[in-house]
């Protein structure tokens, strides 16, 4: 069996995806694609500026000029 060196927390710079300006940090990711999409979920990025979705990799980065909020 190949062992793979993971790291527990993702980091931004290991990214190869899109990423996602957001002005919350607090995000919905349900994978894009409608029915080729995962399961709805909800980020929060913590004390990061950043997440990243465990089902699809896509990266939520905070916006340094948008105001910081949870409504859409």
């Amino acid at each position: 069996m190949v062992s793979k060196n993971i790291s527990p927390t993702p980091r931004l710079e290991d990214t190869e995806n899109d990423v996602v300006m957001t002005g919350s940090k607090r995000v919905r990711c349900d994978g894009g694609g409608g029915a080729l999409g995962h399961p709805v979920t909800w980020l929060d990025m913590g004390e990061d500026d950043f997440v990243i979705c465990k089902y699809c990799d896509r990266v939520f980065k905070l916006d340094p000029i948008a105001p910081i909020g949870g409504h859409h």
